[in-house]
């Protein structure tokens, strides 16, 4: 059966990789850690290379794990899906690959206007060029957050980066601009999506959920 073999988790750094294998395990799947970087600075600067010196990377990686019986791959990163074509590199390696830009696709057309946090630059922008690639028409409005990101990555507690971030008010910003929902647009924001989530009406959207089920389906 599909629920007895394991799950490539290809992330930034190893706090994000891990998180990908517990979400994994919340679903009763196995999941490894496949880190890109150590840490964001160098994930950052590695999403900053050239194209052909991140796919080459990616498809090392992808590889190795093809070589070790891995069929399915979840990329537990939002700004490493913007920074490389997942999709060609699916069809290179024969692997079945899910993306969060695959379910933000289908997410788009179901709202007018949202909100959207993401860890840097290049995610925002590849986040941004889905969603206004099936919802044109989209009002979208984005922030940048790495200093949240490296306070996860430091093991600080949920309610006390929200606070200290001001977080809630930068989501009521995001409603009283008008926005319908935030997408969590970091598989490192659900960290501290329930924190978040007691100070703010603005629904907070965390693309996991889906992801596995794109898994689950691709086992049938």
């Amino acid at each position: 059966m599909w629920e007895a073999e394991w799950t490539a988790v290809l992330a930034g750094t190893p706090v994000d990789s891990r998180m990908g294998v517990r979400v994994l395990a919340e679903y009763g799947l196995e999941g490894r850690a496949f880190p890109m970087a150590e840490d964001p600075w160098r994930q950052t600067a590695f999403q900053l290379s050239t194209p052909a010196e991140k796919t080459a990377a990616v498809r090392s990686v992808l590889e190795g794990v093809r070589e070790q019986g891995c069929r399915r791959v979840l990329v537990y990163c939002n700004s490493l899906s913007a920074a490389v074509e997942f999709e060609l590199l699916a069809e290179e390696t024969g692997l079945r690959i899910v993306t969060p830009l695959q379910v933000y696709r289908d997410l788009a057309p179901c709202f007018r206007r949202l909100g959207l946090i993401a860890a840097n630059a290049q995610g925002l922008a590849g986040i941004e060029r889905t969603l206004y690639g099936t919802n044109p028409s989209l009002e979208l409005l984005g922030a940048c957050l790495l200093p949240v990101v490296l306070a996860i990555e430091s093991g600080e507690a949920p309610e006390v980066l929200v606070e200290r971030h001001r977080l809630p008010e930068l989501a009521e910003w995001f409603r009283g601009c008008g926005m319908e929902a935030l997408v969590l647009g970091c598989t490192h924001f659900p960290y501290f999506k329930a924190s978040l989530a007691e100070r703010t009406s603005l629904p907070l959207l965390d693309p996991a959920e889906d992801m596995v089920r794109r898994l689950r389906q691709s086992g049938t």
